[in-house]
């Protein structure tokens, strides 16, 4: 699997904080239930990596991944926990090339032009729009879309179930992520029916046909 493949597997990629790690298990089993098999654990915990390895092993339905990921060495942590993919908020010229030749598919983290024209100059061509909205949203990414149309887009930060769809709509987005699907409440009181409901509202979402 490329990271091109990897947002085609679902519309909406899950950001997932985990402070507790008995959260992890039922949590990917009720997102998987509701249709999303990507899910991005961000390195924001301690018990992150833990976490990746336990969903893994109990849910093989489910594509697990870390996100967060912004030194060589967290790059490292992932795919020795097992992870199926990395993705960054951004991304040094150290971080792009230690991933460049990883064993894993990796989707920098990029938000102006320049950034976008570093990315490419490494060899990648699938990257994650952070923050979003913050960097200009649907605008920006139709801007984008002029100068690189080869490049394909996963935009997180500030996106929630009514506006995902107008991002899906572009031509330049593969899947958005979103921090929506996993409310702090549901998650703290192991609301995993609520939780598998958002997941199976997001899956029901669909990016335009390419």
């Amino acid at each position: 699997m490329n990271a091109r493949q990897l947002l085609g597997l679902s519309p909406v990629m899950p950001v997932i904080v985990l402070e507790r790690l008995e959260h992890a298990v039922p949590l990917g089993r009720a997102l998987v239930a509701g249709g999303l098999r990507t899910l991005e654990i961000t390195l924001r915990t301690p018990v992150a990596l833990q976490a990746v390895r336990a969903i893994r092993q109990a849910v093989p339905q489910a594509c697990v991944g870390v996100g967060t990921v912004t030194r060589p060495e967290d790059l490292l942590a992932a795919i020795d926990a097992g992870a199926a993919f990395a993705l960054s908020p951004g991304a040094s010229p150290r971080l792009l090339l230690a991933a460049a030749g990883g064993s894993i598919p990796f989707v920098p983290g990029v938000m102006t032009p320049s950034d976008v024209v570093a990315a490419l100059d490494a060899g990648f061509d699938t990257l994650k729009l952070f923050p979003a909205e913050l960097a200009g949203g649907l605008k920006l990414l139709k801007a984008l879309a002029g100068p690189f149309p080869e490049v394909l887009f996963c935009p997180t930060g500030g996106i929630d179930v009514r506006s995902a769809a107008a991002y899906l709509a572009l031509p330049n987005v593969g899947c958005v992520g979103g921090s929506w699907l996993v409310p702090g409440a549901a998650l703290a009181n192991g609301d995993w029916d609520a939780i598998e409901a958002l997941a199976r509202e997001a899956s029901a979402l669909r990016p335009t046909t390419r």
